[in-house]
């Protein structure tokens, strides 16, 4: 069974749904402050939408279930601006098909995201976010948005490093999956940004993998072979000889299958 519940900031109950399915929710009106979407179903994979203005996500759930916190205040300029505001809002949750598991595709992608370990993933988090802001947060290199000519507010939200050269993003899976394939799209505000000119990932396997990067908007595609892992992290990351001093990562693309 699916269940979908609207709590607010105390726990309690505002709504209810349930389907063995596709449970699927209307609510009416704006959100309270602190109000939270419980979603509980069997361990494994679910796709959920949070907002009818957000790309459903699909989670692998280790525990059968997470709480999403509805995004609000500064969280929500991360999202586009329609999204969890207005009259009424969509909620759905239903079960993948086989075949929607079994292909390749961006293992990395969840634009459910969020800043704080729920346990749903893929999870991106990272040792600094610049002003702990949200449309700075590591969570936005997993969101699929990779619109990277600007930055600041959706859709040009992206990963900023507050000026640190030690600044590394890690990437969780939450199980063990088999990656092949991997890209960068550098945010590309220039002359705004800066950029990297190489940097290093290392996986769960024990694999560290160099790789260089050059002063382009476009995804930038690193070659990382064949690995089993249930994280990747991103570090050691070097800045070019450039006038700015804000390099910035606006989407990480890691492709492989299910194990």
């Amino acid at each position: 069974m699916i269940e979908l519940a609207l709590l607010d900031i105390t726990g309690e109950l505002l709504q209810r749904a349930a389907h063995p399915r596709l449970a699927q929710m209307a609510k009416d009106g704006e959100y309270t402050p602190g109000a939270r979407l419980r979603i509980t179903a069997e361990k494994g994979f679910l796709w959920v939408q949070a907002d009818q203005s957000v790309d459903p996500a699909l989670l692998y759930l280790p525990k059968g279930g997470f709480e999403y916190r509805i995004p609000q205040g500064d969280a929500r300029l991360a999202y586009p601006p329609q999204a969890f505001s207005g009259p009424r809002h969509l909620m759905r949750a239903w079960l993948p098909e086989p075949t929607e598991l079994a292909r390749r595709r961006n293992l990395a992608l969840n634009p459910l995201d969020q800043r704080e370990k729920a346990g749903a993933y893929p999870h991106a988090s990272a040792n600094v976010e610049t002003r702990n802001e949200a449309v700075f947060a590591a969570r936005n290199v997993i969101d699929g948005c990779t619109m990277n000519a600007f930055h600041g507010e959706w859709p040009y939200q992206s990963w900023g490093i507050g000026v640190r050269d030690d600044a590394w993003c890690l990437l969780e899976f939450g199980r063990p999956v088999r990656v092949d394939g991997m890209a960068l799209v550098l945010r590309a505000d220039f002359p705004h940004d800066a950029y990297w000119t190489r940097g290093t990932v290392v996986l769960s396997d024990g694999a560290e993998i160099p790789f260089a990067l050059r002063r382009s908007g476009e995804a930038q595609a690193v070659d990382i072979g064949e690995h089993t892992v249930t994280w990747m992290r991103l570090e050691r990351l070097a800045k070019a000889a450039d006038p700015s001093a804000f390099p910035a990562l606006t989407q990480w693309l890691v492709y492989g299958t299910e194990v």
